[in-house]
This record gives C-alpha cells, sequence and structure tokens, in this order.
C-alpha cells in the first residue's frame, strides 16, 4: 500500500522543492515534515496536528485533499500512537489531569463547605439577633375604640405577647389579636421572643375613645 509520506516525497520531488523551501512556504518544522515523509507520528505533537499538517502539505504540493487524508487515517493508528508516546509525555499528562481532578474536587468541597455555612447560619441566625417584628396596626397615636386589633409579623418560629397574653402565629409570621383597652391613653406592649432568648418589644400608645 502506498503510504502518505511516500505521495509527500514523490511530489515535493517532482516540483524540485527542499523541505526547507516547503516549511517556508506552509509555516510546518522541518522536522515535522521529515516525520510526515517517514510516518514517524510519535515525533509529532498530537493526532490533531498531524491531521492539520496532512491537510496543509497536501493542498501545498497539490494533491487531492481528501484522498490523502483518507489514505493518512488508514495507515494512522491513533491508539498505537498514543500508546508511544514519550514516557516523560504521559507523565506530564497524567499530572496534568491530577491537578484538573484536585482543583474540581478542592472547588466541590469548598462549594460544599460554603453552602453549608450558609444554611447553619440562616438557621441559627437569630441566635444572635433580635428575631423580626413590625406591627401595622394600631399604628402610633392612633384613636381607636375600646376594642382593638393588633395585627402585625414576626418570624413563624417565634412567640408573640401581647399585654401579657399569648398570641397565635402562622406560618408565615403573621398574628392578630383583639385587645380591649379603658378608654383614654393607653399603651400595647407588643413582645416577640425566640428559642435562643432573643427578644424585639414595640410599644404603641394609642388614644382610646369610649363607645
Amino acid at each position: 500500500m502506498i503510504r502518505v509520506g511516500q505521495k509527500f516525497i514523490e511530489a515535493r520531488k517532482e516540483k524540485g522543492l527542499t523541505l526547507e523551501e516547503v516549511a517556508r512556504a506552509t509555516k510546518i518544522r522541518v522536522s515535522f515534515l521529515q516525520a510526515l515523509e517517514k510516518g514517524d507520528y510519535k515525533s509529532l505533537p498530537s493526532s490533531a496536528y498531524i491531521a492539520g499538517f496532512v491537510k496543509n502539505y497536501a493542498a501545498f504540493l497539490g494533491l487531492p485533499e481528501k484522498e490523502t487524508v483518507a489514505l493518512f487515517k488508514r495507515e494512522f493508528d491513533e491508539r498505537e500512537y498514543l500508546g508511544v508516546l514519550p514516557k516523560g509525555f504521559e507523565k506530564h499528562e497524567e499530572m496534568n489531569l491530577s491537578r484538573f481532578r484536585l482543583r474540581q474536587t478542592s472547588l466541590i468541597v469548598s462549594l460544599i463547605f460554603i453552602v453549608l455555612i450558609g444554611y447553619i447560619g440562616f438557621q441559627y441566625r437569630f441566635a444572635f439577633l433580635n428575631p423580626p417584628l413590625e406591627v401595622t396596626a394600631p399604628t402610633e397615636g392612633q384613636i381607636v375604640t375600646q376594642d382593638v386589633i393588633v395585627v402585625g409579623k414576626t418570624d413563624a418560629n417565634a412567640t408573640i405577647v401581647i399585654n401579657d397574653s399569648s398570641v397565635a402565629v402562622d406560618q408565615d409570621g403573621n398574628f392578630r389579636k383583639n385587645v380591649t383597652l379603658f378608654p383614654g391613653k393607653s399603651i400595647i406592649k407588643i413582645k416577640a421572643a425566640n428559642r435562643f432568648g432573643k427578644e424585639a418589644i414595640i410599644d404603641r400608645h394609642v388614644v382610646v375613645e369610649s363607645d
């Protein structure tokens, strides 16, 4: 079977070209051209480069590109090529692969650690902070009747006490309580407490009108 390298040699000599002249025109090193003509593929950098060199060399010499590449593929065994790589090159590739895997593993572990810390911090944030407390009704200084409705929002796990009476909190942290007051100026004390003993207190000063 005619080899690609043989075709290259014959076509080059027919054109009266030296390897140096071909190298200057194609920008392919003389040593690589020599390896192509000898079929010494293990001396070339990689299979992807080899295919590119074959195409460029064939095009420069005026050889049919598709036929030349097909001939090259029939004689080129990539598995054998990979099997005869220099040991130093194999070790270098293995080291790069090991480093990549180590970096990838380190990145994954770091991300898991960050997510875990964030989750723990979110779950126990109220161990260091007072629970949120918002009272939407009544407003400060509002004139109200003796039966006033206190409405607000807190953390769903917090306990609400209004004027010493416990109030139920729904799953969204909302609470609502009917409070009976005496006529005149009055203070409604709303306290939110969590299981860590942190508290938030809002006093609403209102004016109660008699019915």
